[in-house]
């Protein structure tokens, strides 16, 4: 298995990007990785080096830049370069943890979309209390949907938690104000129609304040509202771990408390972290695609690696494909 690694980008490149390589090569078999980015920066961070190569290059998107613009200019750019080796078919996979925007349009215009596929989707794992967690797509690569796009989401979303998770029939909820049928906009009522005769284990429409209680295996809505929700998840958890930080530090009685509860708390921190599930996968592409967390760090980029190993072992792209077209095939004898 061969993955392509943008080595440059993320807030803690290269030096989380490398520990996190590192780790994967040691422990996954046939894992064959190639950074890219300036050697003179990875060299020196390498301490083995056995299944790795590096692509040099100086060349970096940086996330002041304009997505698209930079994709297009800056052609020796790490991001760039990492996904032609998927495209030339030298990497099954790519992962970076920088610019979204600019992975986004590497992917489209790099790598390209699957055939029938409309839109991809930016899909990120997020944790639930019973530890399982749930898949949330769209949050940001398409913020103009149409109810198609969405019933492509819930189909790739399916395949992933099937194929990824080993979830035997995912179940899938469409993002809405209230539970009741016939509820929402214009989108997602007519959404609702086509997964409801879609090939999936559709439930209907899910609430926001029950998606982290598990109400569903993948929840499905436009990029523009996945957006607004991971980025509550995300301020709601930092906004909860700062007050119990200041509650607990406002006394000695409650110092005393904290030091008895610190472990139990780091690992409420961890349950809460989606990156312990990997990236974002960047589905509805020719290719397994991860957008890993700005701010990850070695055990994230692992992660983001073993996720794109799944995705690549377990054919998910090729299954995609395959259920897209019969789906292509059948409307199209209808007709």
């Amino acid at each position: 298995m061969r993955i392509a690694i943008d080595a440059m980008g993320g807030d803690h490149a290269p030096d989380e990007i490398v520990l996190g390589v590192m780790d994967a090569v040691s422990q996954i078999d046939d894992l064959h990785i190639t950074l890219i980015g300036d050697e003179k920066k990875i060299n020196p961070l390498l301490t083995n080096t056995t299944n790795i190569d590096i692509i040099h290059t100086e060349e970096v998107i940086t996330s002041e830049d304009e997505p698209v613009r930079a994709v297009r200019r800056k052609k020796n750019a790490s991001l760039v370069l990492m996904a032609k080796e998927v495209k030339v078919g030298r990497a099954d996979a790519c992962i970076s943890a920088g610019n979204t925007g600019a992975l986004m349009s590497a992917g489209l215009f790099v790598v390209g979309r699957i055939p029938g596929i409309d839109r991809p989707a930016l899909s990120p794992t997020l944790p639930t209390i019973d530890g399982n967690g749930f898949l949330l797509l769209d949050v940001g690569a398409n913020v103009d949907a149409k109810p198609q796009h969405l019933l492509q989401y819930a189909i790739m979303g399916s395949i992933y938690t099937n194929k990824v998770r080993g979830i035997e029939k995912p179940t899938i909820g469409l993002l809405n104000v209230g539970t009741e049928d016939g509820k929402g906009n214009d989108l997602t009522k007519k959404a609702f129609q086509l997964m409801k005769d879609a090939p999936i284990n559709f439930i209907g429409n899910v609430e926001a304040r029950e998606i982290l209680n598990g109400a569903a295996d993948v929840v499905v809505t436009d990029g523009f509202s996945g957006n607004v929700v991971l980025k509550t998840i995300e301020g709601t958890a930092m906004t909860m771990f700062s007050m119990l930080k200041e509650t607990f530090m406002s006394s000695m009685k409650t110092k005393i408390a904290a030091g008895m509860v610190k472990n139990d708390l780091k690992g409420l921190q961890s349950k809460l972290d989606y990156s312990e599930y990997g990236g974002a996968g960047l589905f509805g592409l020719a290719a397994p695609v991860i957008k890993a967390h700005g701010s990850s760090n070695g055990r994230a980029i692992l992660n983001a690696i073993k996720q794109a190993g799944h995705m690549v072992e377990y054919q998910v792209t090729e299954t995609i494909k395959s259920t897209i077209g019969s789906m292509e095939q059948e409307k199209e004898e209808k007709e």
